[in-house]
């Protein structure tokens, strides 16, 4: 089997007395969301090397919260970037010589830190399909209906069917995303398979589960309030 390695990024303002609490923080069921979320890897296969991208002024607040609560997920602690691609840059760089070291080519998922609820089906689909084609992201058709705006400030509608919401976590082999990484950066990344593509690489969609929310809101702190309460 091809070694597994998700890298989990954690982003997000600074720890600042009397500001909102960084969302990857805030308690939910007894532990902070991105412990949800690093647990969430280790219980669906145990033996996945997990690589947690934080903030430097994030990290004693979460080994403290690691030690308190007590996170059952071994994982390594790697210095945020500047941006997301920086992140996961420091991340790519932590592991790099151990993969090319081995000679052997691994899998590497990449992961939002506010995104605990992607469901243990979605993962393994995610790692199965990169193993076949190299680059993966789960994805969502939409239920709106979409307009996209003109250039003289009207808008027109657009068929739904052909659009979709990218997720994570995005799956690749190590040879495809290590490679991919090695380019500047442009703010046209939006995401690991931007990057990907714009490396030459093309990008497979597995279906996402619906639950696989971004927790970037108030409005989806209720919702994940809820599906906790599950």
């Amino acid at each position: 089997i091809m070694k597994r390695y998700v890298i989990i990024v954690a982003g997000g303002k600074g720890l600042r007395m009397g500001g909102d609490l960084p969302k990857q923080f805030i308690p939910m069921a007894g532990k902070p969301v991105l412990m949800h979320t690093v647990e969430k890897f280790w219980k669906w296969d145990n033996q996945i090397n997990i690589i947690l991208v934080l903030p430097i002024d994030h990290q004693a607040y979460w080994k403290m919260l690691c030690k308190e609560i007590g996170c059952k997920a071994p994982h390594r602690i790697v210095n945020g970037g500047e941006t997301r691609f920086h992140s996961v840059q420091n991340g790519l760089n932590t592991i790099r010589e151990e993969i090319e070291a081995s000679g052997e080519k691994a899998l590497i998922a990449v992961h939002d830190g506010v995104r605990p609820f992607v469901s243990p089906e979605v993962i393994s689909a995610s790692f199965t399909q990169a193993e076949e084609t190299g680059a993966v992201v789960p994805a969502l058709p939409m239920i709106d209906s979409l307009r996209m705006k003109q250039a003289d400030g009207s808008s027109c509608p657009v068929d739904r069917s052909l659009y979709y919401a990218v997720h994570t976590p995005q799956v690749f082999t190590s040879d495809t995303l290590l490679n991919a990484y090695q380019q500047p950066y442009t703010d046209t990344f939006t995401d690991d398979a931007s990057v990907v593509e714009a490396a030459g690489f093309q990008v497979a969609m597995v279906l996402s589960n619906r639950e696989n929310i971004k927790i970037t809101t108030p409005f989806d702190l209720t919702i994940a309030r809820a599906l906790f309460q599950e």
